[in-house]
C-alpha cells in the first residue's frame, strides 16, 4: 500500500428512462430515507427518454446558446418531438469513480493523485455525492456515496496495487448498480480510469452493455492502451449471438441436415436476423454491433454508449488537461427528452441533429434499451 500523501459498434449511446414522479433534485437519499418510498427501477415503461447532448465549436468549445427547435430527434427513424430542460446545469449530481489498480493500472496508480486534485473542479459548485470503486480481477467499492471529496481524495491516495486482472465491465456493471439507489432526478456520471480492453470480466458482454445502457448514466473514459498481446487475445473472442431460429440455433448446424457448403458466418447470421419482425431486427442487429464494439475497445465504446466522452490517456499531464475539459463539459450538456409511442423490445436507434448549424459538432446518446415485459400491452 503506498502512504497516504498531503492534498465504450460505436455509434451505440443508449438513453435512459425515467419516471414521472421524480423525488425533488435538492434532498439526497439519506435526507428522505424516513418518508419516501424505495426509489423505482428506471425501465423503458417510464414516460419519458432522457438525451443529454452536447455540442462543441470547431475549436472544441461547448455550445450552450441553442434552443429546442434547433435540434431534430429521432427514435427508430420516426421523427419526435423535444422538450429541452433549461436548468439541467443546477441539477445534482451522483458521481462514480472506477480506477484499475490492477493489470496495467498497477503501473499508473501514482498519475491518479490527479484525479483527486481536480475533482472538486470536475463535480462544480452543484449538490453532489460522490462514490470510488477500484478494481483489478474483482471490483471493490471502496467508498460509498459522500459529500466529502476530501474523504474519495484521501482514499484515492492509498489504493494499493491489484493484481492482474482488469475487469472492467463488471466494475462499470456495480458503479452501475450503486447508481441506481440515488435519486432518478440528479445526473448520474461515471469517471473511469483504465486500459482500453476488459479483462476477466465474469458478467456477459450483453448484459454489461444493457446494464451500461438503460439508466441515465454517462461514462467518462481516460483509457491507456491495452498490450498488444492482450487486444489480439480480446479480439479473438468475439461474442456472436446465436438466437432465434432452429431448435439448434440459426448459427448452428442440426447433425441430421447437409450443411451450408460452405456459407460465410456473416451471410448466415444475416439470414437469421432476417427471421425476425422488423422491430426485432433491428434491435439485435444493434445488440450484436454493440457487443462487438465492447470487444474492440471496452472503455471507448461504454463512453460511446451512454453519451459521455472518451480520452486517451498518455500521461499525468495529459489526464490532467482532459479533467480540465471535462469539467467545463460536463455543466454544459442540453438535456433533451421525449415520449416514445408504444416502444418495441430492446434496442432503440437515436439520432440527433441540428437542422440550421453545420459547423458544429454534436455528441449524444443515441439509443435506448426498452424492457421486454414493460413494453407488452
Amino acid at each position: 500500500m503506498r502512504p497516504i500523501l498531503p492534498v465504450l459498434w460505436g455509434s451505440l449511446l443508449l438513453a435512459t428512462l425515467i419516471p414521472a414522479q421524480s423525488p425533488s433534485p435538492l434532498l439526497p437519499p439519506a435526507a428522505s430515507q424516513t418518508s419516501a418510498p424505495p426509489l423505482p427501477e428506471l425501465h423503458a415503461h417510464a414516460t419519458v427518454v432522457l438525451v443529454p447532448t452536447l455540442v462543441r465549436s470547431s475549436d472544441g468549445k461547448p455550445v450552450y446558446t441553442l434552443s429546442a427547435s434547433d435540434f431534430t430527434l429521432t427514435d427508430d427513424n420516426q421523427p419526435q418531438i423535444l422538450h429541452l430542460d433549461e436548468e439541467s446545469s443546477a441539477q445534482p449530481l451522483a458521481l462514480v469513480l472506477v480506477l484499475q489498480t490492477g493489470g496495467l493500472g498497477a503501473q499508473h496508480i501514482d498519475d491518479l493523485d490527479r484525479v483527486s486534485s481536480m475533482l472538486d473542479s470536475v463535480v462544480g459548485n452543484v449538490p453532489h455525492r460522490v462514490a470510488l470503486i477500484s478494481f483489478d480481477s474483482t471490483p471493490h467499492l471502496l467508498l460509498g456515496f459522500t459529500p466529502k471529496t476530501s474523504s474519495i481524495s484521501n482514499a484515492i491516495e492509498a489504493l494499493p496495487t491489484g493484481d492482474e486482472g482488469a475487469a472492467l465491465l463488471d466494475a462499470l456493471s456495480l458503479a452501475v448498480n450503486e447508481l441506481r439507489k440515488e435519486p432518478p432526478a440528479w445526473r448520474r456520471v461515471i469517471l473511469m480510469v483504465s486500459e482500453t480492453l476488459d479483462h476477466g470480466s465474469h458478467i456477459r458482454q450483453d448484459d454489461a452493455l444493457r446494464s451500461i445502457t438503460e439508466t441515465n448514466t454517462a461514462i467518462y473514459s481516460f483509457a491507456f492502451s491495452s498490450t498488444r498481446a492482450r487486444a489480439a487475445k480480446e479480439s479473438g473472442e468475439i461474442v456472436h449471438n446465436d438466437k432465434p431460429g432452429p431448435a439448434n440455433g440459426c448459427m448452428g448446424h442440426d447433425p441430421g441436415t447437409e450443411p451450408t457448403h460452405g456459407k460465410k458466418r456473416a451471410e448466415q447470421a444475416w439470414d437469421c436476423l432476417n427471421l425476425l419482425a422488423p422491430p426485432l431486427r433491428l434491435a439485435q442487429m444493434a445488440l450484436i454491433a454493440g457487443v462487438n464494439a465492447l470487444q474492440q475497445n471496452t472503455a471507448e465504446t461504454a463512453a460511446q454508449v451512454s453519451g459521455g466522452e472518451y480520452f486517451r490517456f498518455k500521461n499525468a499531464a495529459t489526464l490532467t488537461s482532459d479533467l480540465v475539459t471535462l469539467s467545463n463539459h460536463l455543466p454544459n450538456r442540453y438535456l433533451l427528452s421525449f415520449q416514445p409511442q408504444n416502444p418495441h423490445a430492446g434496442l432503440h436507434h437515436l439520432e440527433v441533429k441540428l437542422q440550421d448549424y453545420p459547423h458544429l459538432t454534436v455528441l449524444a446518446r443515441t439509443s435506448y434499451w426498452a424492457d421486454p415485459s414493460e413494453t407488452q400491452k
